[in-house]
Parts: C-alpha cells; sequence; structure tokens
C-alpha cells in the first residue's frame, strides 16, 4: 500500500496537535488545582484572621446561640468550622502543642485542612475544612479551565485537514495537467502560482520534457533517415533484379549477379548497423568486468584479413592488460567500428595501431591511423547520423561513429577524434573516467 503524503501530513500534525494539547490540558489542571488550593489555605487564614479581630457573632448563622463551642459557616459546600481556645472545647485529634499555621491532620475517617492562629493573651482560633470538600471544590474548578482547550483540539485536527488539503491541491493539479500531455510533443509546465518547495520539482520535469522532446526529434529524424537510407539500396536491388531476368546468357546474369550480391550485401551491412544502434540505444547499464586487451585481440583477429588485403599494418599497442567494468558488447562496439573506419579510409600500406592505455582514474582506448584524416570542422558532424564527408568517396552507412558515441554515453565515457600528432592521419580516442592534469 502505497503512502499518502496528505494522510502523512495531517495524521502527524494531528497526533502533535492533540499530544500537545493534552501535555496543556495536564498542565493546566495542575496549574488550575494547585491555584485553587492556595485560594482555599488563603479564605482559610483570611476567616481566621476577620474571626479572631471581629468576634465571633459576625460569623454565626442567624437563630443560633452564641455559646455554641463550634461555629460553622452558612455553606455547605465549604463546610468550614472554627474553634476559638481556650474558650471552646479543645478536639482529642487537636493536639495542644501544635504551632500556628497550616497543616493535615486527621479526625477519626475525615481529613482535615487546619489553620491555627495565635491571637494575644494566648488565644488560638482554629478554621478547619475536609479535605474531602477542598479536593472536590479544586477539581471543579481545575476542569473548568480545561474545556475551552478541550474544544479547541477537535476544532484545530479539522483545521489541519482542510490546510493541508488546501496546500496540497497544486500537486493535484499539477499531475492532472501531466497526463493531460499529448505523448508525441510534451510541454514545459507552468510554475506560476505553485508552493516554493514544489518549484525546484516542476523545473527538473521541464528539463527532463525538454530532454524528451530533444530525443523524440532525434528519432524522428533517424527513422526518416533510415527510411532514406534504406530506399536507395532496396531500389537499387530492384533494377538490378530486373535487369537480371532480361539478361539473355550466362555470362551476361553473371555480370548482373555480381553488383546484385555487392547491393544485397551494403542493404545487409545498414541494416546491422541499424540494428547495432537500435540494441545501443535500448541497451542495459549491466555492468561486469571486461578484459579489453582480450576483446581487443580477438577483434585484431577478425579484420586481420581485411587489413592483409589491403598490405594495412594493423597492430596493438599496450603496456599492461587492461581490465575494466562495463558492459562487453559497448566495448566492442567502441574498438570494432573505430577499426573499421580505420582501415576503411587508409590508404593501402599504411598502419594502423590500437592502444590501451589505464591510469589510476582514468581509461583510454586509442585507434591511430596514417590515412587522410578528417577536417577540424567535420569532426564533430560525423557523429551525427548517416553523415558522410562530401567528396571523399564512401559508401559507408554513416552510423559507425555515431553507435561508437552510443555506446560511450552508456559506458559513462566519451569519444573524441584529433588530428595526429605526427604526419597525416587520425585518432580516435575514447576516454573513461578523469583525465591526468
Amino acid at each position: 500500500m502505497k503512502r499518502s503524503l496528505q494522510r502523512q501530513l495531517s495524521l502527524m500534525l494531528g497526533s502533535v496537535i492533540v499530544i500537545a494539547g493534552l501535555v496543556a490540558a495536564i498542565a493546566s489542571f495542575a496549574l488550575g488545582y494547585s491555584e485553587a488550593k492556595e485560594f482555599q489555605d488563603d479564605m482559610l487564614r483570611q476567616i481566621a484572621s476577620l474571626n479572631a479581630s471581629a468576634g465571633v457573632a459576625s460569623w454565626l448563622p442567624e437563630g443560633s446561640p452564641q455559646s455554641s463551642p463550634k461555629i460553622k459557616l452558612n455553606d455547605p459546600e465549604s463546610r468550614i468550622t472554627i474553634i476559638h481556645l481556650p474558650r471552646d472545647e479543645r478536639p482529642d485529634w487537636l493536639a495542644a502543642d501544635l504551632r500556628s499555621g497550616f497543616r493535615t491532620v486527621r479526625a477519626g475517617t475525615e481529613r482535615l485542612r487546619v489553620f491555627i492562629l495565635d491571637g494575644a493573651s494566648g488565644k488560638r482560633t482554629v478554621v478547619m475544612q475536609p479535605t474531602e470538600a477542598r479536593d472536590e471544590v479544586a477539581v471543579n474548578s481545575a476542569l473548568h479551565t480545561l474545556i475551552p482547550l478541550l474544544l479547541l483540539i477537535p476544532v484545530l485536527t479539522v483545521l489541519i485537514v482542510r490546510v493541508v488539503r488546501r496546500e496540497l491541491a497544486p500537486i493535484t493539479r499539477l499531475s492532472r495537467g501531466l497526463d493531460e500531455q499529448p505523448a508525441d510533443h510534451p510541454q514545459a509546465i507552468a510554475a506560476d502560482g505553485l508552493p516554493e518547495e514544489i518549484t525546484p520539482f516542476v523545473h527538473a520535469i521541464n528539463r527532463l520534457l525538454e530532454r524528451v522532446n530533444h530525443l523524440l526529434g532525434q528519432q524522428r529524424r533517424f527513422v526518416a533517415d533510415a527510411a532514406h537510407e534504406l530506399r536507395s539500396p532496396l531500389t537499387a536491388l530492384s533494377v538490378q533484379i530486373q535487369n537480371l531476368a532480361h539478361a539473355g546468357s550466362l555470362d551476361a546474369v553473371g555480370e548482373r549477379v555480381r553488383p546484385l550480391q555487392a547491393g544485397i550485401e551494403r542493404a545487409r551491412q545498414l541494416t546491422e548497423q541499424l540494428l547495432n544502434l537500435a540494441r545501443t540505444q535500448a541497451g542495459s547499464n549491466g555492468q561486469t568486468e571486461v578484459d579489453v586487451s582480450l576483446l581487443a585481440r580477438e577483434l585484431i583477429a577478425d579484420l586481420l584479413p581485411f587489413a592483409e588485403d589491403k598490405g594495412i599494418d594493423l597492430g596493438l599497442d599496450e603496456i599492461t592488460p587492461l581490465r575494466i567494468r562495463g558492459a562487453p558488447e559497448a566495448f566492442r562496439l567502441i574498438i570494432r567500428n573505430a577499426l573499421e573506419n580505420a582501415l576503411k579510409y587508409t590508404p593501402e600500406g599504411g598502419e594502423v595501431t590500437l592502444r590501451l592505455r589505464s591510469g589510476d582514474q582514468c581509461t583510454t582506448i586509442e585507434v591511430v591511423d596514417n590515412g587522410p584524416g578528417i577536417p577540424a570542422l567535420e569532426r564533430e558532424r560525423v557523429f551525427d547520423s548517416f553523415y558522410r564527408i562530401p567528396g571523399n568517396g564512401s559508401e559507408g552507412s554513416g552510423l559507425g561513429l555515431t553507435i561508437a558515441r552510443e555506446a560511450a554515453t552508456r559506458l559513462g565515457g566519451t569519444v573524441s577524434l584529433h588530428a595526429r600528432h605526427e604526419g597525416s592521419g587520425l585518432l580516435f580516442r575514447y576516454r573513461q573516467g578523469r583525465p591526468p592534469e
């Protein structure tokens, strides 16, 4: 089950509000209870002071005899009792040597809060109240302070849910807008009116959409170019087959079969290059340790017959065996396409050398030839699909370097073309890692 951000935020904020409310309620109750107790103590003190100074009669209920030893106030809830010593009889539970002030004593099964006030000439005024009555009044007073807070907690919880839902509404609108985008030409999302925290996410989506549009444009151009490139050899094959049907002798058939075979081979190579490019673009990033030295020897062995037919010296230059993590097929495509291009454009009797170099932070694979080279202005354009340098008479597909760059990108490396340091020729370089400074 996927986690809901709105539900999670509402739950977390609501929990914080409830916990904070409960803590505040407990603190408010404790403070209210303590204040009520202090207020009751102050009331006992004031009653004792007023009774000692003003006399007993003013505190008696109407119709009560003034000779009563115990005086109770006319309040059934407070249950306050006043005793004057030594005139009134001292209760058994009241010790004679008690000092003035507050204390809590037990009178039989009842607990009393007692305040003793020493007056002039040894007179003492004792004011007492059962703790049960005091606690009841204190609890009721403290509970009254909780009512607003307890009512506020559910109100705050509802408000939090509504606020979270309203603040997350732009995300819902954003997702709805993305769903309505056309798949073949997505447009950038407007960031106006969005929260500041979502804006970087929207900018990232817009950059991604820009890259997607760029890739879609490349794919459209690639499909159009591929259709054009395939149409030419297929048209030529159709014409050659028609010519073959009109051949009048076996010799004529033989002469017309050879161009047909060459056309079929060119179409096969073009199809294979297209499939290699498609596999490279859709390939996974699975990593394994690749023995590049062994792979280089296998490719040189495969291409050696072609090099010998042209009298080209094809060799390998390495200092130590090279092993690197990556996709074996990607390394194979990079090295093979670089070697095939070098052998194709190097004149008879020339040289093609494959160099392998490895450092602490950088791996370099180079193919060096002494052919005519490529003008500086054309070295970047030759990586475009189906691009051929005008006037070089090449019959290639124009996909070799495109495939090499795509494979290098999948490996996290780069490919580039450079002029040879000594004499004419071209240097193809694949580099992975940080080059030495």
